[in-house]
């Protein structure tokens, strides 16, 4: 005999607070992607509408599995099982280990900051940095996430990402993160036709006062833009004339090499 109609609803129904759980964890996760590495029970309940009983409790089983950390009175931080579990994923991490030696020849080029970068929804994601002890302070971070339209490595995925993605950038409002952002429709769109033109993006002061990058588009076999390199070093020092061929270089090979089949 067939199951009734009420029969075949009673499983998902009986699953259904597991499954309101498991999507209160995910909120209270996707509060920590933003540039704040550490957050607080007040500050996750202003992002995710949840009260602060159900965000404390959902923080203590975390705790106890291991993927986020107490690091003070009421601040708490993602921990490092979620590090090894983001390290895992399969196209960051080829990505990385194809792109690894190049962006080290570009580091011992300029012995600046440089940077390995993918988007991830309406932002860029930092996977791979590299500095030394006289590199400039980039607000950076390997898991760091910034608004695409805000940085150079992000202007270039965003160039080169259709226009149903700068329709959602836009959408979501152009906010700004110092004086020199770019936070109006237009000039963006100008923007971003200079860097499909010219195959390099150059950005001053946009995501940090003093500060200048280049970055430019790394392909996979098909020729899709899946990642951006770029250097990162003082306003006053930049010389970009000589960055550009340098890192439109770095780039290329890059994406030479991760078309070559693994």
């Amino acid at each position: 005999m067939a199951p009734s109609p009420d029969e075949e609803r009673a499983p998902d129904s009986a699953r259904a607070p597991e499954k309101a759980v498991l999507r209160r964890a995910f909120v209270v996760l996707d509060a920590f992607a933003g540039s704040q590495e550490e957050q607080t029970i007040s500050g996750i309940c202003r992002q995710t509408d949840l009260p602060p009983s159900t965000v404390h409790r959902i923080l203590a089983t975390m705790i106890d599995w291991g993927g986020v950390e107490r690091t003070g009175r009421g601040r708490y931080r993602l921990g490092l099982k979620f590090w090894k579990l983001g390290s895992q994923v399969p196209q960051a991490r080829q990505l990385r280990d194809v792109a690894l030696p190049f962006l080290e020849d570009l580091y011992e080029a300029t012995h600046e900051v440089v940077h390995l970068g993918v988007r991830d929804g309406l932002d860029l994601l930092y996977v791979e940095k590299i500095s030394g002890r006289r590199s400039v302070h980039a607000m950076s971070s390997v898991g760091r996430r910034l608004p695409l339209h805000a940085t150079g490595p992000g202007k270039v995925l965003l160039a080169h990402g259709g226009p149903e993605l700068l329709d959602d950038v836009l959408a979501h409002g152009l906010s700004r993160r110092t004086p020199h952002t770019i936070t109006d429709p237009t000039e963006l769109r100008s923007a971003l036709a200079h860097i499909r033109q010219t195959g390099v993006a150059v950005s001053r002061n946009e995501a940090s006062m003093g500060t200048a990058s280049v970055a430019a588009p790394i392909c996979d076999s098909t020729g899709t833009v899946v990642a951006s390199v770029s250097v990162v070093m003082p306003d006053d020092r930049i010389d970009v004339p000589q960055l550009i061929p340098l890192v439109k270089t770095i780039a290329r090979a890059i994406s030479r090499q991760s078309s070559k089949p693994l």
